[in-house]
């Protein structure tokens, strides 16, 4: 099907590409070398900053900004880029910025939810499967990863780490790094728990869910410091690939992780 342009739209002659069945509503604006993949549905209001890419079927409600510049001062119109998977959902007066020449692009992953008035900022990396909820507000460099659940009005520091399947509930703020599996809560952000509803529902084994608890056990409910639970884990439990995912992102860390 041809794709359905309106004519109040104002689209770039310079190296747009549009793919097929493409609706693009009143008053868009598409800026120059951005491509769109097929069935993507712009409504009206969008701008698409330039050197955007968007996957196939994504949806850009009223108002949505994705790929303006960074709010960085030290950007100097260098050419970096946004990058959207399929199936990206961007509801209205959301705010996505392209990346600076710290990691030159912001990337979003396939499957994944904003919510309004959120903003991602420059040089974010989100996964797949992501659901942010309303009001989010994230500095640079955030990273979160598959299967991550934010809940609304949480305010994300720049180059924070969210590990993949947490959950993180609605209005705390983030300041350090959480890890992958866990819910948190509460001010400041603490360890609350497995994400265990999210686990089974994504089909982990109750072993496996089991096993997990057992490394955070050690990690936020023993009398250890993280160091030590670390190395306890390494020397005393089957290194699982939760196991290692949890052990990486606790050696990645830049910023230390959230308190038990």
């Amino acid at each position: 099907m041809a794709s359905r342009i309106h004519p109040t739209a104002i689209i770039s002659p310079d190296n747009v590409t549009i793919g097929k069945n493409v609706i693009i509503g009143p008053y868009a604006i598409v800026e120059e070398n951005v491509n769109i993949g097929d069935s993507c549905i712009i409504k009206a209001h969008v701008l698409i900053g330039a050197r955007t890419t968007l996957g196939k079927n994504c949806r850009l409600f009223n108002g949505a900004v994705v790929g303006e510049i960074p709010q960085d001062l030290k950007y100097a119109d260098e050419e970096t880029q946004t990058i959207l998977g399929d199936n990206v959902i961007v509801r209205e007066y959301c705010t996505i910025h392209r990346g600076t020449t710290d990691r030159w692009k912001t990337t979003i992953g396939n499957n994944v939810l904003v919510m309004a008035y959120s903003h991602i900022g420059h040089d974010c990396k989100i996964g797949d499967n992501v659901i942010i909820a309303n009001s989010c507000n994230m500095g640079g460099h955030v990273e979160i990863g598959d299967f991550v659940i934010i809940g609304g009005a949480v305010p994300i520091h720049q180059f924070v780490k969210i590990g993949k399947h947490a959950f993180i509930a609605g209005g705390f703020r983030i300041t350090k790094d959480v890890p992958p599996y866990i819910r948190a809560s509460n001010s400041p952000l603490t360890y609350n728990g497995l994400n265990s509803v999210g686990l089974h529902r994504r089909g982990f084994p109750s072993e496996s869910i089991n096993h997990i608890k057992h490394a955070y056990t050690r990690i936020y409910r023993s009398h250890l410091n993280v160091s030590h639970a670390v190395k306890d884990i390494q020397e005393n439990m089957d290194i699982t690939s939760e196991i290692r995912d949890i052990l990486d992102f606790i050696e990645e860390s830049s910023r230390g992780i959230i308190r038990g």
